[in-house]
């Protein structure tokens, strides 16, 4: 019986082919909508995840914050120095590096191109904790970082915009007035994180930095690579204890700094990404509860148009239980056609739109299977009232009607 209210639904629909596909529109729209949204979702949150995780292994990051100076106001806390740095590196246990650094963003020429490039002061502890390779050249010599020479070294992306296919090393690019010599290009990170490219990126002994570019001994951050992911939340509070004693903070008295672990920050981008997909799949799947109504609205329509066909088969012996059969699984099949059209345009979209944005594009089955299966259930929850209506036509009255 199945398959032959199957074989009657597919009449049905191909006599009036155009209406049907008109029909089927708002789901196909509503499940498009929901696994393009879902998709580029994941994939949005899975490039912040990568982009996080690949600033260093195990890290911590130590920045000045704000303090209370009124009740009513607020105060720019003191920055940090690289003794706070070496402190922290002394007297901290389970670490793996330690790394004090500042960053500013500096016009920066080469030859006739001029542009914004971020300029960070670093010393060599920068690569073992950022965990940042050279791919080519050299790290700062000992006499450099001491002398505040004016040598630097490139991200990947920094090398292409200035130099292209030339070989930067031993190039010089100008920094306000100074002008610095290539030593090195660091391996290229990928991606971005916060909205800027880690590759584009210059990097100058620290004491170079703090005498040419800043004009001040501060530093504004300063990196953490703990020893062990085991050992992080122990090296957070030591190193907030330790800072706090330094910056003479006393009991009861809020920190004027932060100490922040990544995967805090992951897990929070994570979240926030989540939240955002699951309101945007939710206001695509109202698309999905419109094209519900339409298959409901054209079935009671078809209802009416069909009503002496529906009267001559219960006349002739059909049960009421096959007839609802047959106009359900006309719903069904509607929402179901709408179902793997929307499958198909969505990750069609999906794809382009993560294309052009430079994001992962990544498929979840799970996603793409329960959007097919809430276009099922969309069909029988609003092809059930029409189905159920034609069923219990009565059959005399049913054959009266023009």
């Amino acid at each position: 019986m199945l398959l032959e209210s199957f074989r009657l639904a597919l009449q049905a629909i191909s006599r009036g082919a155009l209406r049907s596909l008109l029909t089927v529109l708002g789901v196909t729209i509503g499940v498009a909508a929901v696994i393009t949204m879902v998709t580029l979702g994941q994939g949005t949150t899975q490039q912040v995840s990568t982009s996080i995780s690949s600033l260093g292994s195990n890290l911590l990051m130590a920045r000045p914050g704000q303090i209370s100076s009124s009740p009513g106001g607020s105060g720019t806390a003191a920055m940090f120095r690289v003794a706070d740095a070496d402190a922290i590196e002394r007297q901290v246990q389970a670490i793996a590096g330690v790394s004090p650094t500042d960053s500013r963003s500096v016009t920066t020429v080469a030859g006739s191109i001029n542009r914004f490039t971020n300029v960070i002061g670093v010393d060599n502890r920068y690569f073992s904790v950022r965990d940042w390779t050279i791919a080519e050249g050299r790290a700062f010599s000992e006499g450099e970082l001491r002398s505040g020479a004016t040598s630097c070294i490139i991200g990947a992306e920094t090398a292409r915009q200035f130099f292209g296919s030339l070989d930067a090393l031993g190039q010089t690019l100008r920094l306000k007035k100074m002008a610095c010599r290539v030593v090195g290009t660091l391996e290229e990170k990928g991606g971005s994180t916060f909205g800027a490219s880690q590759d584009d990126v210059i990097l100058l002994p620290l004491r170079t930095f703090q005498r040419r570019i800043t004009g001040s001994e501060s530093v504004t951050l300063i990196f953490v690579a703990a020893a062990s992911e085991n050992a992080i939340t122990q090296v957070q509070s030591d190193i907030t204890s330790l800072l706090r004693e330094r910056r003479h903070i006393g009991a009861g008295e809020d920190n004027d700094f932060m100490v922040t672990d990544m995967r805090q920050i992951a897990s929070m981008a994570g979240s926030i990404m989540g939240i955002l997909t699951g309101l945007l799949a939710a206001v695509a799947g109202v698309s999905l509860l419109v094209g519900g109504i339409g298959i409901m609205n054209i079935m009671l329509v078809s209802v009416t148009e069909r009503t002496r066909e529906i009267g001559i088969r219960l006349a002739i012996g059909a049960r009421g239980s096959q007839v609802l059969a047959q106009f359900l699984v006309e719903a069904v099949v509607l929402s179901m056609v709408g179902g793997i059209l929307g499958v198909v345009i969505g990750l069609a979209l999906a794809a382009g739109i993560a294309a052009l944005l430079g994001v992962p594009f990544v498929i979840d089955p799970l996603v793409v299977l329960m959007a097919f299966g809430f276009s099922a259930l969309v069909g029988v929850a609003f092809g059930y009232f029409p189905a159920r209506h034609a069923a219990r036509l009565d059959p005399i009255e049913a054959l009266r009607h023009e």
